[in-house]
């Protein structure tokens, strides 16, 4: 089947597939312009699929739209990601104290095949697959049934830095913490220690933001002007 004969909704997640890991593997970079006919082409599909996928992008605060210029990839300051980081940082203790008590012996080997996984993508420097891993990581220990709301929220904050995400794990030393991080998080949950999870999710977090904050601060008129 050729893109051309493939359903309205299936280009347009195809389209968003290829967006998403256009911008995760910094083929368009922060402050880039997406230039919709180039991508149209470069993957096949029309305009319209395109178009879409750029909304869906607009709306999780991945791309910006500027009228009568087009989309550009987001640009984040510092202040932006602690913005974001301080966010996750509330509504993910939330998450974990709920789901903790709920994960059995399966969602706990499916955590710990995505801890494997990020493994087998950080020793083959392979950074998309090492963030695809690493978010079935982190979610499969946040998700709880009666959580939908919450889960929605932390998936958006996510979305809106992914592409930074990327930069900490171009790091050959930060993908070796973030490996050792997942191991302490998991002895954790293991012990159902509920406090010592969130502790360690919140160090986790912590040492993500320092470090992308001080890749982005050079470049940062904000900082400095601060």
């Amino acid at each position: 089947m050729t893109a051309s004969s493939l359903p309205p909704r299936t280009t347009v997640q195809h389209a968003l597939d290829r967006l998403r890991h256009a911008i995760v593997a910094r083929e368009l970079s922060p402050g880039q312009r997406v230039v919709q006919e180039e991508v149209a082409e470069r993957i096949g599909v029309s305009i319209a699929p395109v178009r879409e996928a750029l909304r869906v992008l607009e709306q999780e605060g991945q791309v910006t739209y500027r009228p009568r210029r087009g989309y550009f990839v987001t640009q984040l300051h510092a202040a932006d990601l602690e913005e974001i980081y301080e966010l996750r940082q509330v509504l993910e203790e939330r998450a974990a104290r709920h789901a903790l008590p709920t994960l059995d012996e399966d969602a706990l080997e499916r955590i710990t095949m995505a801890a494997r996984d990020c493994v087998d993508a950080a020793e083959a420097g392979d950074v998309a697959a090492e963030l695809e891993a690493n978010r079935r990581f982190h979610f499969g220990l946040l998700e709880s049934p009666d959580q939908v709301h919450t889960m929605r929220v932390i998936r958006l904050l996510w979305d809106s830095t992914e592409a930074y995400r990327a930069m900490y794990y171009n790091s050959p030393q930060e993908r070796r913490e973030a490996l050792d991080g997942h191991d302490r998080i998991l002895d954790a949950i293991r012990l159902g220690a509920a406090d010592v999870l969130v502790a360690e999710l919140d160090a986790h977090r912590a040492r993500a933001l320092t470090v992308l904050k001080g890749i982005l601060a050079p470049a940062d008129p904000a900082d400095e002007s601060a």
